[in-house]
């Protein structure tokens, strides 16, 4: 009996057919991939709204939260660079295992009652050290298990299944901490974490190191993938469509003390900041549906720019101090407008060689995590000056100038794409 293929595989030359989302789930590995990377990411967010309303209730400080939140990114931006490229030197699988089981043995050690606190920031510290070689890898692999548009429908449900995940965990993560208390939270992490080392044993096949026999050193890689990323222009457009999401993100770090400027007295501090930190995740959840489903292959392309201005746009709003309900659709209408990232996350993929995929997503992911941890640090630097609302929307504005700046240079990329086999046939 013939082996049954991941969808994407069959279509002819320069043929674009949209693939549906049953086809897509229809591939074991890609189920255990998905599986896996939701199971995780839902005990990583237990803590994250609980952290935010401790660090402004102890401190009454818009830069101390923001600066708390944005101090978590540090360790992705140091090991993005140096160790995404181990997904390159060795089996990826067995890259994504060898995080799993060391995450879970840091996190329980962390849920043992009386580590100290400088304990805990260490261990914090090389838990999110750990995730970067785990996402490239992860990042790499996808493309191996589906291809063309399967790839682009892959993605957009890993993408609304993390956003869903965040968005329960946001709003649901501040009342579980406090019936669970956090050391049984932090165990439960843990567990999730080898969770994820089974479904990855269990579904998905072992396959070689993409880099062969010949093994160069990561700081070789590094520069290597740099040069690579940076040195085509159309992968630097691309990579700088990522990079926005350092506007876009930025209120999620000053939402507690946003959530204290909408206060009145109708719900509690707490719930609306769970609330204004859900809000995003909800719109990008359905934009990536929308976008991914009713949007052919070569209009996504087309969109991208307009669908990045879109995710800047609405955060204008808030110059004018609207209550919760108009911030809340706001904040989900930029959420939407985040889908544009499927779109160039595709187009990465197809310009990237195969063989030095995790080195380059490593980069990129490195760089994300550096824009969104300075744009919030920022943020919140501002924010204790002139208040959250303006703030946000000047984030929303310096989005929308640098997005149609992109939209302008992605444009005339595409177009002097499309003209060179014109002229070549003439």
């Amino acid at each position: 009996m013939r082996a049954r293929r991941p969808p994407g595989r069959h279509r002819r030359a320069g043929e674009v057919r949209q693939v549906t989302y049953r086809e897509v789930i229809a591939v074991k590995e890609f189920r255990a991939l998905w599986y896996g990377q939701g199971l995780s990411l839902l005990g990583d967010q237990l803590a994250q709204v609980a952290l935010a309303v401790l660090v402004y209730d102890r401190t009454g400080s818009p830069l101390a939260t923001a600066a708390v939140y944005a101090l978590t990114y540090l360790p992705s931006i140091v090991g993005g660079p140096l160790l995404a490229g181990l997904a390159d030197r060795f089996a990826r699988r067995g890259v994504m295992l060898a995080c799993d089981l060391l995450r879970a043995a840091l996190v329980a050690v962390m849920a043992v009652p009386g580590v100290p606190f400088w304990a805990l920031c260490v261990l914090v510290f090389f838990v999110v050290l750990l995730s970067a070689p785990f996402s490239a890898a992860r990042a790499a692999l996808l493309p191996e298990v589906l291809e063309g548009d399967a790839y682009v429908i892959g993605s957009a449900l890993q993408n609304m299944t993390n956003q869903a995940v965040q968005m329960l965990g946001f709003a649901t993560g501040g009342a579980l901490i406090a019936t669970m208390g956090p050391y049984r939270a932090l165990a439960l992490d843990a567990a999730t974490f080898l969770g994820s080392a089974l479904i990855l044993v269990s579904g998905v096949r072992r396959r070689p190191a993409s880099a062969g026999a010949s093994k160069p050193s990561m700081w070789s890689m590094t520069a290597s993938g740099a040069r690579l990323v940076f040195g085509s222009p159309k992968l630097r457009t691309l990579v700088l469509f990522a990079w926005l999401c350092g506007f876009y993100i930025l209120p999620e770090g000053i939402a507690a003390p946003y959530a204290a400027t909408l206060a009145d007295g109708s719900l509690p501090v707490p719930v609306i900041t769970g609330l204004l930190m859900a809000a995003m995740p909800a719109g990008t959840v359905l934009g990536a549906f929308l976008f991914s489903r009713f949007v052919s292959p070569p209009r996504r392309l087309r969109l991208m720019g307009w669908m990045a201005m879109l995710s800047c746009a609405p955060l204008i709003v808030t110059a004018v101090r609207p209550p919760l309900a108009v911030v809340l659709a706001a904040w989900v209408l930029s959420g939407i407008g985040g889908a544009y990232q499927l779109a160039a996350n595709a187009a990465f993929v197809q310009y990237v060689p195969a063989e030095r995929r995790a080195q380059a997503f490593g980069l990129v992911q490195s760089g994300l995590m550096a824009v969104q941890g300075i744009g919030i640090l920022v943020g919140g630097f501002a924010a204790e000056r002139l208040g959250p609302e303006p703030v946000v929307a000047l984030a929303g504005i310096a989005g929308v100038i640098s997005a149609a700046v992109l939209a302008l240079v992605w444009a005339e990329s595409r177009d002097k794409t499309a003209r060179v086999p014109a002229e070549a046939t003439a």
